[in-house]
């Protein structure tokens, strides 16, 4: 077994404070409402956004003391930033008015099509058919358009955070598993899918109908078991506003697409959003503020969990190499409530001579995980941050969210192992 460093061993302790600390943001929201004098210092820390990002600079100015300016600079050159950047750039861009107002379109007419009361029939699309599309348009990009349609149709109007908290589990979990429809969507199966050589008509045999089944069986019985809670909010109203032109609303798909396209290549990705910020503030009658302060909120969590997260491998791949496929595949699925799915699939993918059922127990029990809080997955804390307003202090119990994800998680672990 190999000796940790003394930076390894710091940065576990370092990573296991800031899991920690994500368990602690409301204690630091009562703090700024009870000693107002350093109200600013205590909201602060009560970001969940902030956390991994303030705890990842505590690690640099550790690892600056310990081993000096040029290993320090040199460790953040070797990491990769290309996710908390995406994750950025989809964010504003699927958060944009145009982007909105034509998935509102979307979904009020497929929920025409259920026999359902509106607000449920809008649920069940959002819950549904939105994380499916995340295949496609990404998960990040899901999550933004599902939970900006669920705050402003359930969140909005809904009174007590029970339903909230069970609303997000059920999405948290359901865009988790509804990117494993492709290869490249889902964060954990984009770290191995050309790696192991897996693509499209792989996908779908292998997890897709299973998590398209997983996905509309936690959506059926989030809106059974919530049933008089959903009738009592009744229909929301829609909201007038100037109509967006049609080429606008195109020009905004077209940037999504775009970025989408060169997800991988922040250079270009990059360059094509700054293009779509010039554009909004040509028709900025056609536009509402961009989420520009949550999205960079987000990509600082994801940047503090790369930087954080680089330092784990030391105990995470022994403890994941030493499991047998089922063994790995419940592991995962618990692990991944305190480490990024997509850390734990990258370093199985480093170990040579797997079997297939290992790599697929690998990555199902990571997709599974991936709703039950908000380190799990990498679009998690974006959905965490447009919602979180409506729940009480502006914070997202983590418990909470373990509570309500955990149903659906079942649900997922059921369908990816035992079908």
């Amino acid at each position: 077994m190999l000796i940790p460093t003394t930076l390894q061993m710091i940065g576990a302790a370092l990573f296991g404070v800031a899991v920690l600390h994500t368990f602690s943001v409301k204690y630091f929201e009562r703090l700024a409402h009870t000693h107002p004098r350093h109200a600013g210092i205590w909201h602060l820390l009560g970001e969940v956004e902030v956390v991994f990002g303030f705890w990842a600079m505590v690690l640099m100015l550790f690892m600056f003391g310990v081993a000096g300016r040029h290993e320090s600079v040199a460790y953040l050159e070797s990491r990769n930033f290309t996710e908390p950047m995406f994750v950025f750039a989809i964010m504003v861009v699927a958060g944009s008015r145009p982007i909105l107002d034509f998935a509102h379109l979307l979904v009020r007419s497929g929920a025409r099509l259920l026999p359902l009361p509106r607000t449920m029939a809008l649920c069940f699309v959002v819950l549904s058919l939105v994380p499916l599309l995340g295949a496609f348009i990404t998960e990040p990009a899901a999550m933004t358009l599902a939970a900006l349609l669920l705050r402003d149709s359930v969140f909005a109007r809904a009174t007590g955070p029970r339903l909230k908290y069970a609303i997000l589990g059920v999405l948290f979990v359901n865009v988790s598993i509804g990117g494993t429809l492709t290869p490249f969507a889902a964060p954990p199966v984009l770290m191995v899918a050309s790696t192991w050589g897996w693509d499209l008509g792989f996908m779908l045999q292998t997890f897709g109908w299973k998590s398209a089944l997983a996905v509309v069986t936690n959506t059926i019985l989030l809106l059974v078991v919530f049933r008089r809670p959903f009738l009592a909010l009744g229909d929301a109203a829609d909201a007038a506003a100037d109509p967006v032109p049609l080429p606008v609303i195109a020009t905004h798909l077209l940037f999504l697409v775009l970025i989408v396209v060169f997800a991988h290549h922040p250079q270009v990705f990059m360059g094509i959003f700054l293009f779509f910020l010039g554009f909004t503030a040509a028709y900025q009658r056609y536009q509402d503020n961009l989420i520009l302060r949550e999205a960079l909120l987000v990509a600082f969590f994801l940047a503090g969990l790369v930087v954080l997260g680089g330092l784990q491998a030391w105990w995470l791949a022994p403890l994941l190499t030493s499991m047998s496929a089922d063994a790995v595949f419940f592991g995962t699925t618990a692990l991944t409530a305190i480490t990024d799915n997509a850390a734990l699939t990258y370093l199985g993918a480093q170990v040579p001579g797997l079997s297939l059922a290992y790599k697929t127990a690998l990555v199902g029990g990571a997709v599974a995980g991936g709703g039950l809080t908000l380190i799990a997955n990498a679009p998690n804390p974006a959905g965490a941050a447009i919602l979180r307003d409506s729940f009480p202090d502006r914070a997202i119990s983590p418990l909470g969210l373990l509570a309500a994800a955990t149903p659906p998680t079942l649900i997922a672990v059921a369908a990816l192992h035992f079908l």
